[in-house]
Formats: C-alpha cells, structure tokens, sequence
C-alpha cells in the first residue's frame, strides 16, 4: 500500500516559527500575533456629555463664595448683622426631624 500526498506538518510548523521569528527580529509584527488588539472605541451620548461639562462646571466654582463673606463680615464690623434667633432655632429644629425622618 502506498500513501501519497502526506505532509509535513512538523516541518510547516518549523518554518512558520521561523519566519516568525525572523520578522521579529526584523521590528516586523508578525501575521496571527497574540498580542495584536482589536481597535476599540467609545462614544458618549449626549447626555453623558452634558453630565461632563456640569462636572467641570462645578469643579471650576469656588469653594467659599468670597462677596457674600466679605458682605457678612462688613455686617459684623457696623454691628448691623442681625442674628434672628427665631429661624435659627426652626431651622435647627427642621433639619433635625428631617434626619430622624430619613
């Protein structure tokens, strides 16, 4: 019996690790790489994009809102600031329902 067309598949594998291992060598990446990475995108919608610029805005806004400081310590200064103990004592009382509530 006779076989016919056989083939190397020891030495096909051979060569290929050798062309491969030359275009390496050469800088080349070579074809079928495991390391090669698909191209990947990302797109934002329209309201992620506006989510993104009230972040920024926000970011950009000063922590302490230095006139109505300066406005309340000039208040001090002439002794024109008048402390309502009344509110204070209704906000006091509200908040502190509203964390016994939540």
């Amino acid at each position: 019996m006779k076989v016919s067309n056989t083939r190397n598949t020891a030495g096909e594998i051979i060569h290929l690790y050798k062309a491969q291992s030359q275009k390496a060598a050469e800088g080349e990446k070579p074809v079928g790489d495991a390391t090669s990475v698909p191209e990947e995108k990302v797109s934002l919608s329209a309201r992620a994009k506006d989510v993104q610029s009230i972040k920024k805005a926000i970011n950009e806004l000063p922590d302490v809102r230095q006139e109505k400081v300066d406005a309340l310590k000039k208040q001090i200064r002439e002794g024109s600031y008048d402390v309502n103990g009344e509110k204070i004592a209704q906000k006091m009382i509200g908040e502190s329902l509203l964390d016994i509530i939540v």
